[in-house]
């Protein structure tokens, strides 16, 4: 019989439910948490507390009750100890590795970005230079009004000479400082 696989189109019966998804990093993340738990001062008290009881049990308690002989120097707790050692010391390295390779990550993130903010800051200063090049341009093709009248009363005694020069003799030409040179026609001589 096959089975059919799951539509996306489609919500998931009541009697259905998803996979789930096992994480391959679940032994990491142990690691990581053990590491974390071990460099607390809770874990060091917790542990000087366990080997006080320890000791003043297997020293103190009833003979047939204890476990572990003072006269041969604790060895039952000795070994414990260097158990817990021995597992620990790996498990850190291995957390450790694992805070290496997302710090490798993290520095190769920064490197981009920093890339990326050294490219949009040249961008940005040749925006810049350009804005104040078209600017200088344009300041320097200022006309101000002063000069522009100049001008305008130059081209117009300019115009007026030039209206003079080429004028009929029955027409007559008057400059008016507004609106330039005005031809006007000569009376014609009554009889």
């Amino acid at each position: 019989m096959a089975r059919s696989s799951p539509r996306l189109d489609a919500p998931l019966g009541r009697g259905t439910t998803r996979p789930r998804t096992t994480s391959r990093d679940r032994f990491g993340r142990f690691t990581e948490w053990v590491a974390r738990a071990m460099g607390t001062p809770t874990f060091l008290l917790i542990l000087s507390l366990f080997c006080i009881l320890w000791i003043v049990w297997n020293t103190l308690g009833p003979d047939e009750l204890r476990f572990d002989d003072a006269a041969l120097g604790f060895t039952a707790l000795t070994l414990m100890l260097s158990l817990q050692a021995s597992y620990a010391a790996p498990l850190i390295l291995l957390a450790q590795n694992r805070q290496d390779d997302r710090d490798r990550v993290q520095i190769e993130q920064d490197r981009q970005r920093a890339e990326r903010n050294l490219a949009d800051t040249e961008y940005l200063a040749r925006e810049i230079v350009a804005l104040r090049l078209a600017l200088e341009e344009r300041n320097s093709q200022v006309v101000t009004r002063d000069v522009l009248r100049h001008e305008l009363k130059a081209l117009l005694a300019e115009l007026d000479d030039s209206d003079i020069d080429s004028a009929p003799t029955d027409q007559t030409t008057s400059s008016h400082p507004r609106t330039g040179p005005i031809k006007t026609r000569s009376p014609r001589p009554r009889a």
